[in-house]
């Protein structure tokens, strides 16, 4: 998950949602806030970075690309739930952000819900069938799903 979409780049914290409101704080604090998250994620510390990118994403929760590495962060500080609450607050803005989707379906793989992570990552496959780790992904979560239903007797 250490990597990131091309689509929300890592230096335009500025990218915002429609409709939400202006920010608090300032923009200049934000920007550092993000640069200073990405640093800690970049150097093997997630858990670091998701205090700094929520401050970041607190005074910003418009900014697409602050959710999106908050969400990363969480995701590999192990806080699965938090980044799927993350990452679908993306995809719900931005149904075709590829990255989004697949970070979502590995969040809720990570929670244990396969059925809904399947969902997603295979969203995200069809929209880049060139990335193989979202086929693989995928590939894996379906072998989670058949296994579960061969174990509780319900394989046909």
């Amino acid at each position: 998950m250490s990597k990131g979409s091309t689509a929300s780049g890592d230096s335009h914290p500025e990218e915002n949602f429609p409709g939400q409101p202006v920010p608090e704080g300032s923009a200049d604090d934000v920007h550092a806030w993000y640069r200073r998250g990405m640093e800690l994620l970049g150097n093997g510390s997630p858990a670091a970075a998701a205090q700094v990118l929520q401050r970041a994403s607190t005074a910003e929760p418009a900014s697409r690309s602050v959710r999106e590495a908050l969400a990363r962060a969480q995701f590999d500080a192990g806080r699965y739930a938090e980044a799927a609450d993350n990452f679908r607050v993306i995809v719900e803005a931005s149904p075709s952000d590829d990255y989004a989707n697949f970070g979502l379906g590995l969040a809720l793989a990570r929670t244990g819900d396969a059925a809904a992570a399947a969902e997603y990552l295979a969203l995200a496959a069809a929209m880049r069938p060139d990335a193989a780790h979202y086929t693989e992904a995928l590939r894996s979560v379906r072998a989670t799903l058949r296994a579960r239903k061969t174990t509780h007797g319900t394989a046909e």
